[in-house]
């Protein structure tokens, strides 16, 4: 497997459980796991930018993207395909260059065209059959980082990239 030249994930029902949380103030929560931090910076070690592309838009998910460096964060996205469509021909990239991993409906047609795709392991079945790499573990339980480790692990390179750390 090739590395891909940009990793971009969701947030909801992968970097988190896919609940959201509110107490009666008003106050909108989610919980992060603290694993998922290690797949941007093996990401960053290879310089592999990451993106961010959610349909929600909260402050909680730019604080985090921002603590963790990502490169890219496009939220409140309605049409995933054109923002990364735009996003590759920026860079001036391919589709198959592109790794990425999502969990639901709005994910169904990118996890179609990009090279690597991937879902965490309590997506719905229909979301399973359209990726590359299904995932052990559930959304909000490290699958970024499970992600990124896979990739690393089929283009044999992970033990080196643990190597630089």
């Amino acid at each position: 497997m090739n590395l891909p030249r940009i990793i971009l994930t969701d947030i909801d029902g992968v970097w988190t459980d896919g609940g959201m949380y509110y107490d009666q103030t008003g106050n909108e929560w989610k919980r992060f796991n603290t694993y998922d931090s290690a797949g941007v910076l093996f990401a960053h070690k290879l310089n592999i930018p990451v993106g961010i592309i959610t349909g929600e838009e909260t402050e909680i998910v730019r604080r985090r993207a921002e603590k963790l460096k990502v490169d890219y964060l496009f939220q409140g996205v309605k049409n995933k395909v054109e923002v990364v469509e735009k996003l590759i021909n920026e860079l001036g990239i391919e589709w198959k260059d592109v790794a990425y991993i999502g969990d639901d409906l709005n994910d169904m047609e990118l996890l179609g065209k990009v090279g690597i795709s991937a879902t965490p392991d309590n997506a719905p079945v229909y979301i399973k059959r359209r990726v590359n790499l299904v995932l052990k573990v559930k959304g909000g339980d490290g699958a970024f980082r499970e992600f990124v480790e896979k990739i690393l692990l089929k283009a044999d390179i992970l033990d080196e990239v643990l190597r630089k750390m």
